[in-house]
């Protein structure tokens, strides 16, 4: 059974479903990646499992446990971590303030898991007094994974963190996911940047109206003649 699993899930906006069928599942220690052209629910389906969504159809279960009536909320104490695509900052407070932020259901001295964080994101310690609204693009987006990380997640949900960032800057959050994975943490992506995503990630599944297409191993979906020619520009 996968530590995390949105088994068969169908469901969608209002009364449209955008879901159909559709699984996505994750272990801890994994980059598992979802990958399909523009349109095909995989910002949906990230929503459906972190519980943004209602499924009309199918489930979400968690180390386990069937938290597919739970909210965002209540996922986040089961630990759950989400960075949505935009408006993931505070952007009026600074660096550290927002990372005090990310803990704010805690109620522990979280000093130690502040430190691994500016362990991991060096340029956010040093930046941590500036205002995150002036921090550069590449930087904001440290800061929503970093606060996402002070809840101490099993599971660090990203929807696409390299949106508008230069080649060189989604490398380097590609560098500080793959650290994030090795240390036990699940970590599921949705990214338009198919084969630089698939080439980190562990398994990767391609959407296509909703529905699963192709699911296999990042290294065999670059490899998948089919998926190259369709999804992946050749």
């Amino acid at each position: 059974m996968s530590f995390l699993i949105g088994e068969n899930m169908t469901g969608g906006y209002g009364a449209a479903d955008i879901l159909h069928g559709c699984t996505i599942a994750v272990e801890l220690g994994e980059i598992v990646v979802i990958v399909g052209p523009n349109g095909a629910g995989k910002s949906t389906a990230m929503k459906a499992v972190f519980g943004m969504i209602d499924l009309r159809e199918g489930s979400v279960r968690l180390d386990g446990d069937e938290i597919t009536k739970l909210s965002p909320q209540e996922r986040v104490r089961r630990g759950m971590g989400f960075v949505p695509q935009t408006s993931n900052i505070f952007t009026s407070m600074t660096v550290r303030e927002n990372l005090e932020m990310g803990a704010y259901l805690r109620d522990d001295d979280f000093s130690d898991t502040m430190a691994q964080i500016f362990d991991l994101f060096p340029i956010l310690k040093e930046k941590s007094r500036q205002i995150a609204g002036e921090l550069s693009g590449g930087q904001r987006q440290q800061v929503a994974v970093a606060r996402a990380l002070m809840m101490q997640p099993r599971v660090l949900m990203l929807d696409e963190p390299t949106a508008g960032v230069s080649p060189i800057v989604m490398d380097e959050l590609f560098d500080r996911i793959i650290e994030i994975r090795d240390s036990g943490i699940a970590v599921l992506l949705v990214e338009q940047n198919a084969a630089q995503a698939l080439a980190i990630a562990d398994r990767g599944y391609v959407l296509v109206n909703g529905e699963n297409r192709f699911s296999d191993s990042g290294q065999a979906l670059l490899e998948d003649a089919e998926v190259r020619r369709s999804f992946l520009g050749g």
